[in-house]
């Protein structure tokens, strides 16, 4: 029953049922804990300068941690959606926040390069428990609201973006890296485990199942299958969202227009994401989140093509704004379509290796970006690159779509 039926009952809801006052209040946690947890994703972009002064290395050494704290994200993903679903969210923000601030501490006693890429490997891992197994726990408390829910809690990793590297930048300037990854790591320990002691609960998953495997049977594919296609078009998305996430600065320093431009850029991008992934909840309670993926998708090549177009500078903030405002859905929907066709006993587990893809598809479009810019130097071909695989990601979630419609002719 959702929240106004138990009113129209004139009964008292129970507060582990779905859209409940206490659903609300396990969400705000929730996304406190992952804008707090979220500082792994952005504090070694801007400590980056600092390392590579104190250890004397290039800058392709001094990056190798941030590396490998990507890939201890993309496997964590699945380690912790595992966990999550064999012993709740509790169990994995304690371990997870554990792993991370003992990788936060130890990466600022760090006497070598080698250690610190060690340390980032484990903050890797912990940092990964506080986005998919939140969001796949948020996606339980929910049904009538399950969209916009989702949306407020992944936009927890986006508002850490925001707040996080001034903060760092300033504690970096005062006390120095080493002192300012070790006071990261504490404060982590200080407040996530706290709070996610609050989220003892577990719901009862018999809510928001109804029906839902019927639909995964009606697209005529096995999990297994649509699993595989979930992951392509993840990595296919993000391999064509990491074009302008991740060059946006450097191709505004090629322009003549200096790398704070593109700075300003990406920090608009961001704050326009936080607004779509609010945005794209409230749509994905609409039309679901297979529409849902397909709509940002579609926009998202939109603002692609626009930036082979126009590279002016006005123009490029407009474009970057909208390029944040069209894309910030598209992750967030995989975890509607994961609860929509899977199993919840499966959720943090199947949007775990979801999550994987995209942040794989991240590391390689970056780098693929990059090796078109040294081939042909220039980002005109590298965004036509972006178009290619988005449109690969456009033509799976389409194909999803009319697929239920095709099997229904073909059998009458």
């Amino acid at each position: 029953m959702l929240r106004s039926d138990y009113m129209r009952a004139g009964t008292r809801e129970p507060s582990d049922a779905p859209d409940s006052r206490y659903s609300w209040l396990r969400l705000a946690i929730c996304t406190l804990i992952s804008t707090i947890g979220g500082v792994g994703m952005w504090s070694f972009v801007v400590m980056l300068p600092a390392i590579q002064a104190d250890f004397g290395i290039t800058r392709g050494e001094a990056s190798l941690p941030y590396t490998v704290l990507m890939v201890g994200f993309a496997l964590g993903s699945i380690i912790t959606g595992r966990l999550a679903d064999r012993f709740g969210i509790r169990v994995t923000l304690v371990t997870g926040s554990l792993a991370a601030g003992i990788g936060f501490v130890l990466g600022g006693l760090t006497t070598a390069p080698s250690q610190l890429t060690i340390a980032y490997g484990l903050l890797g891992l912990g940092t990964s428990a506080g986005f998919g197994p939140l969001i796949a726990d948020v996606s339980h408390w929910f049904e009538r609201w399950r969209g916009i829910a989702v949306g407020i809690c992944s936009a927890g990793n986006y508002l850490s973006g925001a707040i996080w590297p001034p903060v760092i930048s300033y504690f970096i300037a005062a006390a120095g890296w080493r002192a300012t990854h070790i006071g990261i790591g504490l404060f982590c320990l200080a407040t996530v485990v706290p709070l996610a002691l609050l989220l003892g609960r577990r719901v009862a998953l018999a809510h928001g199942t109804g029906g839902t495997l019927l639909h995964a049977g009606n697209l005529g594919l096995s999990p297994t299958a649509l699993q595989v296609l979930l992951s392509i078009a993840g990595v296919a998305c993000c391999v064509a969202m990491s074009m302008p996430q991740v060059h946006i600065v450097a191709y505004c320093g090629d322009l003549g227009y200096g790398v704070a431009r593109g700075a300003e850029m990406l920090s608009l991008m961001m704050a326009f994401g936080i607004v779509s992934r609010i945005g794209s909840g409230f749509i994905a309670d609409w039309v679901g989140g297979l529409r849902t993926l397909l709509l940002g998708s579609v926009l998202q090549g939109v603002a692609l093509v626009l930036y082979t177009l126009f590279d002016g500078l006005t123009s490029l903030y407009v474009i970057s704004a909208l390029f944040g405002l069209f894309q910030g859905g598209i992750v967030p929907s995989y975890a509607i379509i994961v609860r929509e066709y899977f199993s919840p006993r499966e959720a943090a587990t199947r949007l775990g290796i979801i999550l994987m893809a995209t942040l794989f598809g991240m590391a390689l479009g970056g780098w693929m970006s990059g090796v078109i810019f040294d081939y042909t130097g220039s980002y005109r071909a590298a965004f036509l690159n972006g178009i290619a695989w988005n449109v690969l990601n456009v033509s799976i979630a389409l194909w999803l779509i009319l697929r239920p419609r095709r099997l229904s002719l073909a059998t009458a």
